[in-house]
């Protein structure tokens, strides 16, 4: 079964300042983790043997109210290295049943961006049902953790420094992006969100950042051969679903990219308990090599 054929994604990313050591990000997100599946807290605690030198998990931790204890159990081996987090909504709420149809339709939001409701109901998917991410941002927070809920702070390893920023989950209109901060020399600022809306997109570019990591997609989750994904489930383009790409045009590399940054979106290690289906589309996580750019 698809959902559960968990692997590893690999990419190298051209993006450190000239002379840097490489540096190995592994970008974890949408775990949507309930007590039962043994399968995907193996495979999590499994990629502590990938040895990364930093760890970033974008949300979505948890799809159960009793989801709390597997999953720090999950994260254990990686909570001992050098780690940065933001929530979803799925780490807030808990996922509730709904037609199987608003997985094939355009993210409900107005033309400005912002929820066409406020309201926890049905029409969002959402319940008054509250989830543990207080509990779980202070329990990633005592391993040592950077929070970045709407804040900024950094990671330092071999000597190559990660100027983090970050937000809330857009999805629930929570992004409040941190106040101007100037880029320490030969830091390579890196943003991190859970979903990837063009409005946090573009604050992040035109903040610094070089490089975005984001979840939320699931990569389509379901997707069609040499189509790739029906939808997004936000604002990004279908053909920015899951992957490395550039941002907003051509990858920085390329001729043409010199505006762009780089954006990586996962597509997640798993579903709603409510869909627990993929096509096309297998969970991941992705080991991120950030090297020096050429030039």
């Amino acid at each position: 079964m698809e959902a559960h054929a968990f692997t590893v994604r690999h990419a190298r990313v051209p993006v450190l300042p000239a002379g840097s050591a490489p540096t190995r990000v592994l970008h974890v997100s949408d775990l949507h983790l309930v007590p039962t599946q043994a399968d995907k807290i193996a495979f999590v605690r499994d990629l502590a043997t990938l040895e990364p030198d930093v760890v970033v998990d974008t949300g979505d931790n948890m799809a159960h109210r009793d989801a709390l204890a597997p999953l720090v159990d999950a994260l254990e081996p990686l909570l001992a290295r050098p780690g940065a987090f933001v929530m979803g909504s799925n780490d807030y709420f808990a996922p509730k049943a709904k037609a199987w149809s608003r997985y094939l339709r355009r993210d409900p939001r107005t033309a400005d961006g912002t929820a066409l409701a406020r309201a926890i109901d049905g029409a969002t998917g959402r319940t008054t049902e509250r989830l543990p991410a207080d509990e779980l941002a202070r329990l990633m927070r005592e391993a040592g953790w950077k929070d970045l809920t709407n804040r900024r702070d950094a990671i330092v390893t071999d000597g190559v420094h990660l100027d983090l920023v970050g937000v809330d989950d857009p999805h629930l209109d929570r992004d409040e992006f941190p106040a101007r901060a100037p880029l320490p020399r030969g830091a390579l600022r890196v943003g991190v969100a859970h979903a990837p809306y063009l409005r946090v997109l573009e604050r992040m570019r035109d903040d610094g950042a070089s490089l975005v990591l984001a979840g939320h997609t699931h990569g389509g989750q379901l997707a069609l051969p040499f189509y790739g994904a029906l939808v997004t489930n936000c604002d990004l383009d279908r053909s920015r679903a899951k992957g490395l790409h550039g941002w907003p045009g051509p990858r920085p590399d390329a001729p043409g990219g010199e505006d762009s940054i780089w954006l990586h979106v996962s597509a997640g290690l798993g579903t709603s308990p409510f869909a627990p289906l993929r096509f096309a589309c297998r969970p991941e996580a992705t080991l991120l090599e950030l090297v020096a750019a050429e030039g």
